[in-house]
């Protein structure tokens, strides 16, 4: 079995569903008393969001490619960000290191085509709905992405990081995001990406006419799949 390395923290909430669901995964696919071996780097999440918000990715580039570094020299086989914002510095984080980074939206992307869909909405941070790098992967793998209008977008971001990453869980939020799911599939979209780790604390299949594509489970089961790609 290889080591996944996890770059946690981002928030704490999410990497704890990373967790989870890589024992859950790897106890499902080998049995028995098998959980994942791992290792995690917990970032301070409120370094992180300031670097965020005063624009400043390369010093956010270099204190994940650090926490990537010590995780390869602790023995990890490959590398997760547990976080879908931070991948716009993806691939600082990759070059760091020598084990490969299993990049979250090509997981995502992944499930969207395998379901045999093209046009996805996607939430998120108000960093991956707005600017390209988050898109711009999706798109790669030949999607089509639609975002929210302004103020949803500022809806969705402000119940990420005022109430999710908190550990905040509102009944009002939850019907704010299905309103802003149904418009999006109101406007084409065939699927919805729940492009933050903290969205699936908030929403679920129930909570959406279309399917929905979890990025923390997605990513975790890649995660598990390239850990045990020569375990069984």
């Amino acid at each position: 079995m290889k080591t996944v390395g996890l770059i946690g923290g981002m928030s704490w909430e999410s990497t704890a569903e990373y967790y989870r669901l890589l024992n859950e995964l790897t106890r499902e696919r080998l049995g028995g008393l098998h959980s994942s071996r791992c290792v995690l780097y917990s970032v301070d999440f409120a370094e992180i969001e300031q670097l965020q918000v005063q624009g400043r990715w390369e010093e956010a580039g270099e204190l994940l490619a650090g926490a990537a570094r010590a995780l390869e020299a602790a023995g990890a086989d490959l590398v997760l960000i547990c976080t879908n914002t931070m991948h716009k510095v993806a691939d600082r984080v990759q070059d760091a290191v020598g084990v490969p980074l299993l990049h979250l939206a090509d997981a995502t992307a992944d499930a969207v085509l395998g379901a045999g869909l093209r046009t996805v909405g996607l939430l998120g941070t108000a960093f991956t709905m707005e600017q390209d790098f988050y898109r711009r992967r999706l798109e790669a793998h030949g999607l089509t992405v639609l975002v929210p209008g302004a103020d949803d977008r500022a809806l969705v971001h402000r119940v990420i990081y005022e109430e999710l990453c908190l550990g905040v869980v509102r009944d009002s939020s939850r019907e704010s995001y299905r309103r802003v799911i149904a418009e999006l599939a109101e406007n084409g979209a065939e699927g919805v990406v729940l492009g933050c780790t903290e969205i699936e604390l908030l929403v679920g299949p129930g909570d959406s006419t279309v399917p929905l594509f979890p990025t923390t489970r997605l990513h975790a089961e890649a995660a598990v799949r390239a850990a045990l790609t020569t375990a069984e």
